[in-house]
């Protein structure tokens, strides 16, 4: 099977503009406008929406504003995402050694590469992130709010959340490490109802309780890995927004529900 070096874009003039211009444009809009519900001290990880920029932009870059401070801090950027299109056993790494954008092409951190490719439950295989658009769309935001990265993109099909929490573990690094889980809420409830099983999916995760479902979150599997290595690692959840399709450019009969949330170190846990 040939591989192509570089993955292409999937969803470019879909989900955000192909045009480079625009879609700075339009990401910097994002980003001067969020106000993140509280500033969080330096994000270890994140759990941002993946849904064409007009229904869930607004609602990511609450999180990504979070990093400007650190952008010539963060060096690589693990990316978990659910897979959409090709199912999964375990988790799918790229042979792709870069992912372009509109903006430009994004590396693979090749140490990180190599690292996962031995770890139990990893397979190394591009058909899963050839159309999926979950991790591209979160790349020209990571591309506006940082200097110089690289990613570790991984698709996480059905997978025992202590594996996942495994290949988070062994990647960990320190300050220049980030992790990033594309993941959205519900789906397809009417509006009130979305809102309830949202806030109830969101309590569940500030108590870092690691047994979500697909029902309540698309990237259930990646969330409930980081919410082990959560435990570990004394760090709290923070909600910085909270909304639904509904609330930016969706009728409200059957919504999907988009969150954004960081996660550091708990301030008031003494350091071991």
């Amino acid at each position: 099977m040939a591989y192509a070096s570089q993955r292409q874009p999937a969803v470019a003039g879909l989900f955000y503009p192909a045009d480079p211009h625009s879609l700075h444009a339009q990401i910097s809009g994002y980003l001067a406008s969020a106000l993140p519900a509280e500033v969080v001290p330096a994000p270890k990880a994140l759990v941002v929406p993946h849904a064409g920029y007009i229904y869930s932009g607004a609602v990511a870059a609450s999180a990504y504003s979070e990093l400007m401070q650190r952008r010539d801090i963060i060096r690589r950027v693990l990316i978990l995402c659910p897979t959409h299109r090709v199912a999964v056993r375990g988790m799918a790494i790229p042979a792709a050694q870069s992912f372009v954008t509109p903006l430009g092409a994004v590396a693979v951190d090749r140490q990180a590469w190599l690292a996962a490719r031995e770890l139990p439950g990893v397979i190394v295989d591009d058909r899963p992130h050839a159309d999926e658009h979950a991790i591209e769309v979160q790349l020209p935001f990571l591309q506006s709010t940082l200097d110089h990265f690289e990613i570790l993109p991984v698709a996480v099909g059905q997978v025992d959340a202590h594996l996942v929490a495994g290949l988070l573990e062994s990647l960990w690094g320190g300050p220049e490490t980030l992790i990033v889980i594309s993941s959205d809420l519900s789906h397809y409830h009417p509006y009130r109802q979305a809102q309830l099983r949202d806030k109830a999916t969101i309590a569940k995760i500030a108590h870092l309780d690691a047994t979500l479902d697909g029902d309540q979150a698309c990237g259930a599997y990646a969330i409930n890995g980081l919410l082990l290595a959560a435990q570990r690692h004394h760090l709290k959840s923070h909600l910085l927004d909270l909304r639904n399709s509904g609330d930016t450019a969706g009728d409200r009969e059957r919504v999907v529900g988009y969150a954004s949330l960081a996660f550091s170190e708990d301030r008031n846990h003494a350091h071991h």
